[in-house]
Order: structure tokens, then sequence, then C-alpha cells
């Protein structure tokens, strides 16, 4: 197949949403915004080897890149609409294709997302660009600024699963929930919609909690407590490791793609999910404590070019 045959067979769905005059197939897509909302863009890149083994499923590729996409525009409290797509491939066989696809679609018609246009290439390494737009109420996107004095600090799901699933897969040993947890990522698209207009400061947790809670915080000027102890692990995390990979694994491992918000906690307890663990202070500090006890962590959080 050349690009043209590539492109129309997997990736022109034809039938439109109302909202997309011109999708795949053209120059460019045209599109239908809601003029009284603002509109939120993501981007993410996956590379083969860097954010998911060689060996990982085409399936399971296009879910990721789509729901690490997804995460971020739950993060700003946002609605995703359309996606683009960049595929740069080393096998464009047919069944790699089709399981891509399947993949891609499956996490992108979770949340009525449409593929809206993108670009194949061919090079020795897979590496995947999707952009997602979305929009908000005008002026109600959540940012990483905006956290208060004496907010409680909230993470939805359970953490540390995905660098536990990363670590089994690289050990070559089976545990189909943690795995599936690095692999499939769960976007808080309804969380981060219930927060509009409750949450004070979000970010979403890729780099790790300890990493990402730092940016959030330095982003609002402020520092934080957290306790440790409090931190929400799964029942297949606590069976699996001892206490000192799921401190670490929660902490700094990264690619959850939970959120983490701080809020007033009486405008946040009807959201179910989610896990008050810390407060927000005055000091610029992020102090994490365990039984009490002051707890030394490296908060600096996965850096590619560290």
């Amino acid at each position: 197949m050349n690009e043209f045959e590539l492109i129309g067979r997997y990736f022109d769905r034809k039938q439109k949403p109302a909202d997309v005059k011109v999708g795949v197939g053209d120059d460019g897509a045209v599109l239908v915004p809601e003029t009284d909302r603002d509109q939120v863009q993501v981007i993410d890149t996956l590379i083969a080897g860097v954010h998911f083994p060689v060996e990982t499923k085409p399936a399971d590729i296009g879910y990721r890149v789509v729901a690490v996409n997804l995460s971020d525009i739950a993060a700003m409290g946002a609605r995703p609409r359309w996606m683009t797509l960049a595929l740069t491939l080393n096998d464009n066989s047919e069944q790699w294709l089709q399981s891509f696809t399947n993949g891609l679609f499956e996490a992108a018609d979770e949340h009525n997302v449409a593929l809206v246009g993108g670009d194949t290439t061919r090079a020795a390494q897979v590496t995947v660009t999707v952009t997602i737009t979305g929009d908000v109420e005008r002026n109600a996107a959540l940012l990483r600024s905006g956290a208060n004095v004496g907010d409680t600090i909230y993470v939805t799901g359970t953490l540390g699963d995905a660098a536990a699933g990363l670590d089994c897969l690289r050990r070559h040993q089976a545990d189909a929930f943690l795995v599936s947890r690095f692999l499939r990522p769960t976007a808080r698209i309804e969380t981060g919609r219930a927060l509009v207009g409750k949450a004070h400061a979000a970010i979403d947790i890729s780099d790790g909690l300890a990493g990402d809670l730092k940016k959030l915080l330095s982003a609002s000027g402020l520092g934080a407590c957290v306790e440790i102890e409090r931190l929400p692990l799964s029942t297949p995390l606590q069976q699996r490791f001892d206490a000192q990979h799921q401190m670490r694994f929660a902490l700094t491992g990264g690619d959850d793609y939970e959120l983490c918000f701080t809020a007033a906690a009486d405008t946040v307890a009807a959201i179910s999910g989610i896990t008050a663990i810390g407060t927000v202070t005055e000091s610029p500090q992020l102090t994490f404590t365990l039984g009490g006890d002051v707890v030394d962590i490296d908060d600096s959080g996965y850096r590619h070019f560290a």
C-alpha cells in the first residue's frame, strides 16, 4: 500500500460528526467550534523503546497514545472533540495497522473524539504523535497555577500501578491488572469536567506524583505537605511488591495519568473516586511525611533531557 491507500483503508471512517465539515483526506480539517467556549490544545508523542517496550501490541500503542492526550484534556477540565495523528511506521502490514487502528479508535470512541487528519511516514522506529483539541466553558479551564493556601490535595484512582506494570513487562512477569494500567491508562475526563468551578489547580500525573505536584506548586508559588500513608494503592500493587517498591512506584514511577488537584474539601465532597493526600502550605517546600516523620523523596520526576 502507498500512503494514500493506507489512509483511506485504515483512518478515513467516512461518517463524520456534525462538527466536522472536512476531515481525513484533504490538506486540512475544517471544523466547527462553539464560539462561546475556550479551546484547549494538547499533544503527546510516544516512541518505541522510550515510552513503551518495542514488543508492545499495536492495539495497545494506539489506545495509549490517545489516552495520554485525553488525560491532559481531563486535567484542564475540558471536553475532547477532535484529534490528528502523525504515525511513523517501520511495518505497514495490514495486521499491524488493523490492530493499531482498533486500539486508537477504541480509546477515541470512549469520549466521542473524531480523527480529522494526520500524516504517515516510514522510519526505523515506530513513533506516534496525537494532538487533541477540546473545549471548556469560557475562562473556566483548570490550570496548574491556582492553588490556595489551605487547599486539600487530591488524586484520582490509585497510584503506582502503571510503573509497577512496566516493571512487570520488563521482567517478563504476568500481572494483567498492573500491565493494563500501563498500556491502557484511564483518562479521567468525567472527573475533570466535574472539577470545573470547584478545583483551584490541577495537573495529570505523567512523570510521577512527586515531580508533577512540584510543578503545580511551583506554578502556584506555594508548597505542600503530603502524607504518604494516605496515598491510594491498589490491591494488586500491594500484593506483588514490598512497601519500599510501593512507595517508589506511587511517588516517582509515573505513567499513571491520574489527576492531582487542589480544592476546598467541602466543594468536592460529592465527587467519587478521589482521595485526599495532603494540604497546600504557604511555605514553598514540598514535604512528604510517613507516620509523622519527614521522608526525603526525589521529586524531580521523569525528564527527557536530564
